[in-house]
């Protein structure tokens, strides 16, 4: 019997189905039949359309921009598994939405990574797969078994097949120093941290660098890329500083909210690559993008769970 021929179910929603159809390719079964479509005033209707009573399902549903959507989806999909007698039920979330508002950083504002963690497990979840959350701590807010995957060997593998000459890895703020670390002594480069003070919702100003960057070849690398505010602040201190004129960008998830596309087209940068977490629709795609496949890291892990076997022996 083939893992899924009878007891593993994998099923996507409607946010993310290219990945979800490259997962089921890696695990050499098709994808579980959904019924997914919406009322006339706009509610969502959910419908397994097959037989899942006893059965190991695994749902995969990526925030995207349509987040509270996305959302809503899964939770629904979660509820009809539980009412149709699934034996156990993973949702596979490549990237985790409300992931920045994980504390209270102003009076009276929610905690709403926490909320979505409540209401993932309230609804019947009882394991949840992720890539690179925006904070790590999130990990906390679940009471049932979390998976926190990351993309760094994607991203590792790649970079040292282009032998880069003297790459560095750049932090784009302090918050991010610690995985830029891992990185770099992954590919054997060194490390800089850039300082940038926030004086609003995507508006950032760069302070200062910390690190030689004189010709050398810039990797700056974050967890995520909405308005590029972030990710394009410190361009011209780097180049001003006398890095190789070639920077690359390495980040997991690509929301590319606008004006991340025209930002990235007036930094110039050599390459900006993301993984698949997201889809990329055609209007945000630009020259130098590189979307990198997290379909076999995602489906390893579900058959890892699967199979009662090790998930952090992936990244040792």
């Amino acid at each position: 019997m083939t893992p899924g021929s009878e007891y593993l179910k994998v099923f996507y929603g409607s946010s993310h189905p290219d990945l979800g159809e490259k997962i089921s390719k890696f695990l050499g079964f098709d994808a579980g039949k959904i019924k997914l479509s919406r009322f006339a005033g706009g509610e969502f209707y959910t419908r397994i359309l097959e037989n899942i009573r006893g059965q190991h399902c695994v749902i995969l549903q990526t925030c995207t921009q349509n987040v509270n959507d996305d959302l809503m989806e899964l939770f629904l999909i979660i509820d009809a598994m539980k009412r149709a007698s699934a034996k156990s039920i993973t949702v596979a979330i490549p990237h985790f939405g409300y992931a920045r508002q994980d504390r209270k950083a102003a009076s009276r504002e929610p905690i709403s990574s926490r909320l979505i963690a409540d209401l993932i497990t309230t609804a019947g979840a009882e394991r949840v797969i992720t890539i690179d959350l925006h904070s790590d701590q999130i990990q906390g807010f679940f009471n049932i078994p979390f998976d926190h995957l990351t993309a760094m060997p994607i991203f590792e593998e790649y970079l040292k097949a282009k032998n880069l000459p003297n790459p560095i890895v750049v932090a784009p703020d302090t918050g991010r120093a610690k995985v830029a670390k891992k990185i770099a002594d992954r590919i054997g480069a060194e490390l800089a941290i850039l300082h940038k003070v926030r004086s609003a919702h995507h508006m950032s100003e760069v302070t200062h660098l910390v690190g030689e960057v004189e010709g050398k070849t810039v990797i700056i690398t974050d967890d995520m890329i909405d308005t590029a505010g972030t990710a394009t602040a410190g361009v011209e201190t780097l180049r001003k500083a006398g890095c190789n004129p070639d920077i690359y960008l390495v980040a997991t998830h690509g929301l590319f909210s606008d004006p991340a596309v025209e930002r990235f087209k007036a930094a110039k940068l050599k390459e900006v690559v993301v993984t698949d977490t997201l889809p990329i629709p055609k209007e945000k795609q630009f020259p130098g993008l590189k979307v990198l496949s997290t379909a076999d890291l995602l489906g390893e892990a579900i058959l890892r769970n699967y199979e009662n076997k090790s998930i952090s022996s992936l990244f040792d």
